[in-house]
């Protein structure tokens, strides 16, 4: 393995490994410390990429994902992030509080309606059954093919995008030596734990079903054989021309008949079901009893009427973002996702736990998806009356390991005591602006300036970067010939943000942008915005602290309870920097009463927008504003560093593990490498990466990364 040059510090871009095939994910170099000899450069600073990207952080209603990972940002109104008077989020809503996922890459599907999970009657993106059809069939690509798509040119990537500086973030406001970490060189290293409305943090500890007297016997799901399930399915999404199913009982018996019943009932909402005689056989006939509609509302009369109509459970998962687990479910319980609520999304690449709800599902079925899926776990079953709502969640707890640690225990002490004492700036992190060559907060710019040609252009246009192979003949044919139907014959997955686009295109035409624009579903229009909004309190904040530092000043903005008043000079005393907001852009929201607030008009006015006119000719990009703080102090906080040999085994034990009973790592006073664990709970709106950056004193872009002696290890 090569060696780290003398006191540089790197670590791969964040999300990159989502364009290798699993065996080929790279483990990155991340180095940063006292100057020695290329022969000392540790040999086992292997980083599993998409690390970085592990914004735990929500983002509202959609989750956006950048190659593999999904930032989170929560649409949700934070104590820290309130509108005067109306408060209200300001997330690109893939996301959630920190987690959705910010950016919405060219290359990764977008969710279309049916893929929102929590929206219910309120999505109202219309889409011909065609066009469902040819999205199924989307669906069924393989990931094989994908993955050679994605492998290609990974190093090409790395060389382009945006730094750090270009969206704003340049202060830190810690004074400690910065250090080294492997951040998810497993996946176990980096888990999320979803804290409650009530203020609890959700944990899987209990996979029992609660007794319930209503609930039919196990033997639902296996009196059916696999071919007439096949047969039902297809009836129920009304894959055939059929009009019904006929099951043929066997063994006839009461009992056997009602367990059919119950069994078609339960397990292919939407079908009704009644008994027929043919021939002196005795025949269970299944049928559609509500048309088309009944598929997306479960029946209501088949649930007790003194249950609560939603089940809520824990959801523990690997590897899977919240939106892609939450169609995985219906897909096996054949609903429509939209049935599914929850408080805010989770990332991909982590080991993630939440809490989800459900309309008229039981736990008996929730928890026999236990048996048939991988990398899931379903429980502590409860029946409420409500479902959950995005936003509901007060933030998520983080346990991280940063392994094979090069700092001193005195460096490591400083990082944290300063982390807890003092926290870290509330930037927007990375992942909120794009991964690619234009930005989407560019694309945010253009949207408010009405400049649709553009909005177009950028989304549209060729652009340097690796990008899977049809996506770059669908943007050269776009250039070549400006024609959306011929473009749109490039691309096999339609429900990426270039398809949605080119499809409005062919619809509506290339003189009705802005109808075109409107296919792409509206929680994804409205990140384009908000990415705009965040790059501009990035840079905003950051000239506040150069300005004055870490101490409030008069004309600086508090909120008290949801409005925001500026600091008088005989209050300041009464207040600390963690009291500190500063605004989003909006028209319902005031500006400090210092020089910042001539930087806000400068920003704007440079960028051809009117700061004091915020509303849009549409609504939906008509910008109310919001206020965030400046500074976000983490609570909860907890460290050690253990020494270990192995660098595969797990440092700590998730739910799962504590559920079969495994016992808790046990650790050696002395080993060949040293982890930091940290345990750290974050608000709403807040980005994970951002309070590593500060403990680590790391850049966490793309390109600044690639600058960098970068060793792989493959």
């Amino acid at each position: 393995m090569l060696g780290c040059p003398c006191g540089w510090f790197f670590r791969v871009a964040l999300a990159a490994a989502a364009l290798l095939r699993p065996e080929q994910r790279a483990r990155l170099l991340v180095a940063r410390s006292a100057p020695r000899a290329r022969s000392q450069a540790p040999g086992s600073l292997k980083c599993f990429l998409g690390s970085l990207k592990m914004e735990m952080t929500e983002m509202t209603g959609v989750s956006l994902k950048r190659g593999s990972v999904a930032v989170e940002d929560n649409d949700s109104v934070a104590p820290g992030e309130a509108k005067r008077q109306k408060v209200s989020g300001c997330c690109p809503t893939k996301g959630q509080d920190g987690l959705e996922n910010n950016s919405l890459p060219s290359s990764e599907k977008v969710p279309g309606p049916p893929k929102t999970a929590g929206e219910g009657k309120k999505n109202s993106d219309p889409r011909s059954e065609e066009e469902e059809e040819e999205e199924e069939e989307e669906d069924g690509l393989s990931e094989e093919g994908e993955e050679e798509e994605e492998a290609e040119s990974f190093a090409n990537m790395m060389k382009h995008g945006l730094t750090e500086l270009d969206v704003g973030i340049t202060k830190f406001v810690s004074s400690h030596q910065g250090f080294s970490g492997i951040l998810k060189e497993r996946y176990s290293d980096f888990v999320v734990h979803e804290i409650g409305k009530d203020g609890r943090i959700s944990h899987l500890s209990d996979l029992s079903v609660p007794v319930d007297e209503e609930d039919p016997s196990e033997d639902v799901f296996t009196v059916l054989t696999a071919e007439e399930k096949q047969r039902l399915e297809e009836l129920q999404l009304f894959k055939n021309k059929e009009t019904s199913v006929a099951i043929e009982v066997i063994e006839d018996t009461k009992e056997k008949r009602t367990v059919i019943h119950q069994a078609i009932k339960s397990l292919f909402p939407g079908l009704e079901t009644k008994t027929e005689d043919r021939e002196g056989k005795k025949y269970i006939v299944a049928y559609h009893a509500a048309g088309k509609k009944a598929l997306a509302n479960p029946r209501k009369h088949s649930w007790p009427k003194s249950r609560g109509s939603y089940c809520h459970f824990v959801l523990y998962k690997e590897n899977k973002d919240t939106m892609d687990a939450i169609n995985l479910l219906s897909k096996y319980l054949r609903v429509k996702p939209n049935i599914f609520s929850y408080m805010g999304t989770k990332d991909k690449r982590a080991i993630t736990v939440q809490e989800i709800a459900v309309l008229k599902i039981t736990a008996q079925r929730l928890a026999h998806l236990n048996k048939c899926l991988m990398n899931f776990k379903l429980g502590n079953f409860s029946y409420q009356k409500n479902p959950l709502k995005l936003g509901e969640l007060q933030g998520n707890h983080f346990t991280v390991v940063l392994r094979n640690i090069t700092g001193t225990d005195d460096h490591v002490e400083q990082a944290m005591n300063s982390l807890r004492e003092i926290g870290f700036i509330n930037y927007y992190g990375m992942q909120r602006f794009g991964t690619t060559a234009v930005p989407t907060y560019q694309v945010g710019r253009a949207i408010l300036q009405n400049s649709w040609t553009e909005v177009m252009d950028l989304i549209l246009k060729p652009r340097s970067g690796a990008e899977k192979g049809y996506l770059v003949k669908c943007r050269e044919e776009w250039a070549k010939t400006k024609d959306p139907a011929a473009a749109l014959r490039k691309l096999p997955v339609k429900r990426c943000v270039e398809g949605q686009l080119l499809r409005g295109l062919s619809k509506y035409g290339l003189k009705n942008i802005v109808s075109a624009f409107g296919i792409i579903p509206r929680n994804n229009r409205l990140m384009y915005i908000h990415s705009y909004q965040s790059y501009v309190w990035n840079n905003m904040v950051s000239k506040r602290i150069e300005e004055y530092g870490l101490n409030p000043v008069p004309g600086d903005l508090v909120l008290k309870g949801a409005t925001a008043a500026c600091i008088e000079e005989d209050d300041v005393n009464n207040y600390s920097i963690h009291d500190v907001v500063m605004p989003l852009p909006g028209f319902d929201v005031i500006y400090p009463q210092h020089k910042i607030s001539e930087a806000y008009r400068e920003m704007l006015t440079a960028d051809n927008l009117d700061i004091d006119n915020m509303r849009h000719k549409i609504r939906d990009y008509s910008l109310s504003g919001a206020y965030r703080k400046i500074i976000i102090r983490p609570q909860n906080v907890s460290w050690e560093v253990v020494a270990y040999d192995d660098p595969k085994i797990p440092l700590f034990n998730t739910d799962v593990d504590n559920l079969e009973g495994k016992p808790p790592p046990v650790f050696a006073s002395e080993g060949k490498y040293r982890a930091l664990k940290m345990d750290f709970s974050l608000p709403p709106s807040t980005y994970a990466t951002m309070a590593i950056r500060e403990v680590l004193k790391m850049d966490t872009s793309i390109k600044n990364q690639t600058q960098l002696n970068t060793t792989w290890l493959r």
